[in-house]
């Protein structure tokens, strides 16, 4: 599509979620570069399987049919979750840029406006993350966590039916499509550690045209961010794990002293065992990915020491264990 005219074409899901957080990185680019841009709605496998996503793996069932489209060349460029980012590039694809990520908590909507510690014994918590399992049963092993799917408006409507008393969702996503009057309690990451990315997007576009006539992408790259997420991602990389494991990760960069401040966290599934770590370095500059990389190394490779590998390879084990019909 090299030298056409007219609007760029940006592929995402069709959801509400996507196609509110798709615009906003649209209208992001316009503000700063005058390039105008339409979306292109892209039905993938995640969006119209019933399996939960434990079942499937999770690693790319959002982002394939996008990344399709691009390596066709029928769109320009895509937005994607980065949390739902494979780990190894895709060939010929790059990650053109990371906006600025939103807040990367994870958000309690409970019935009754009730905070997480307020819940009585029994209560039924809905979440498709085994990651946020683990961590919501080791705080409170006496709740009863149900595996849950579709879009945050289905989620919630759970709740609404009183079907559920309360599920757990991203943060950011709600923002993103206006129910932060839904949010009865926020886990700040010492409790509950968000996945690799999570509140972070993802541009993407073939690698032949990212420096050249998509130049205009870079407009809404944030560098702090990429240093972030490099760093949480290479943990989960090493780990050899995917978005479906229980691996939590977080990682804030001091622009005044260039630290970079990286924890993480793998859980068992039933929340019985852990193993926890925390690095820091300090940085050359937001341009220095390969120190932060560096530091995910190092963090995920003294976890694997500790026993994080062999919590990992249990929770895909328990994934893949046949169930009675």
């Amino acid at each position: 599509m090299t030298g056409t005219t007219g609007p760029a074409r940006l592929a995402t899901r069709r959801s509400t979620m996507a196609t509110s957080q798709s615009q906003l990185v649209a209208d992001a680019i316009t503000a700063r570069t005058g390039q105008e841009i339409e979306l292109v709605l892209v039905t993938s496998f995640g969006d119209v399987t019933k399996a939960h996503l434990t079942q499937l793996g999770g690693t790319g069932v959002f982002v394939n049919a996008l990344r399709d489209e691009l390596t066709a060349d029928s769109v320009d460029f895509a937005v994607h979750s980065l949390k739902d980012l494979p780990t190894t590039p895709a060939e010929g694809l790059v990650l053109a840029a990371i906006p600025e990520r939103d807040d990367p908590r994870d958000a309690l909507c409970a019935r009754d406006g009730l905070a997480f510690a307020d819940l009585p014994a029994g209560s039924r918590i809905g979440t498709g993350s085994p990651r946020r399992v683990a961590q919501l049963r080791a705080l409170r092993p006496d709740l009863e966590y149900v595996p849950i799917r579709g879009n945050a408006e289905t989620r919630l409507g759970k709740v609404a039916s009183g079907e559920l008393d309360a599920v757990v969702l991203a943060y950011a996503g709600l923002g993103r499509v206006g129910r932060m009057a839904d949010v009865t309690d926020v886990f700040d990451p010492d409790q509950v550690l968000p996945a690799p990315g999570q509140g972070a997007l993802a541009v993407e576009c073939r690698a032949d045209r990212g420096a050249g006539d998509l130049a205009y992408l870079a407009s809404v790259d944030h560098p702090a961010t990429r240093l972030a997420v490099v760093a949480e991602r290479t943990v989960l990389a090493e780990l050899e794990a995917g978005c479906a494991a229980p691996v939590g990760a977080h990682a804030v960069h001091d622009a005044g002293s260039g630290e970079l401040r990286l924890r993480a966290a793998v859980v068992a599934t039933d929340g019985s065992e852990a193993v926890r770590g925390e690095r820091t370095a300090i940085l050359s500059g937001t341009a220095d990915l390969e120190g932060a990389a560096a530091l995910g190394r190092d963090l995920a490779r003294s976890m694997i020491a500790d026993g994080a590998d062999r919590i990992v390879a249990a929770a895909f084990a328990e994934r893949d264990a046949p169930t009675e019909s």
